[in-house]
């Protein structure tokens, strides 16, 4: 893990389909949910990741990757009456982690207890400041107003570098939505895809 600083949060998609070890992706629907019934789709108004009164860049970029994802799985767009209203959220959130001294570890097993550092002997404390993003991908039931699936995208952003292009949001969207397990006019899930996307 790398020391990083804070990224513009329209970089913040982009880069986490970029983290060394890949985001980690996980997601949850309304068990009691008739998903058969849904066949079109529409965006919320205004979008989570439209706070500041108008439509980013990241907007339009999460809107048309997730419209080809819904598109590919049968369903139609729809402007008015949609089944289906979809939401983003994209937050990014700055962690940090102490690993603390442990002169007699197991990096330091070698000693085998024989013998030890001088008084007040410590390296001292690991500490690690990263970025973590999160993406959040909601379908509510626009009829009931109720959430009927959460796609979640969690990673460490290690690579301020990259950014927030189309082809890496589509690609962390993609992986989002292979957790997705319903097809238009369908109401049986399918095998969800591992949590890890590689």
């Amino acid at each position: 893990m790398k020391r990083v600083a804070l990224v513009p949060a329209l970089a913040m998609v982009g880069l986490l389909a970029a983290c060394s070890s890949g985001p980690t992706i996980r997601s949850d629907y309304d068990h009691s949910a008739n998903f058969a019934q849904y066949r079109s789709f529409g965006f919320m108004s205004p979008l989570g990741t439209d706070k500041a009164g108008y439509s980013t860049l990241l907007t339009e970029r999460l809107k048309s990757a997730t419209r080809s994802q819904m598109e590919m799985r049968g369903y139609v767009y729809a402007e008015q009456s949609p089944d289906l209203l979809i939401n983003f959220n994209a937050k990014l959130q700055q962690k940090t982690q102490v690993t603390p001294a442990a002169p007699m570890g197991p990096y330091y097993g070698y000693r085998a207890g024989f013998y030890g550092g001088w008084p007040g002997y410590a390296w001292g404390n690991d500490v690690y400041q990263y970025t973590e993003g999160t993406l959040n991908i909601d379908l509510i039931d626009a009829r009931r107003k109720q959430l009927v699936w959460e796609g979640v995208s969690v990673g460490v952003i290690d690579d301020q570098a990259t950014a927030s292009s189309a082809q890496n949001v589509d690609a962390n969207v993609a992986q989002i939505f292979q957790r997705y397990p319903f097809r238009e006019g369908s109401g049986a899930p399918q095998t969800p895809q591992s949590t890890k996307a590689q």
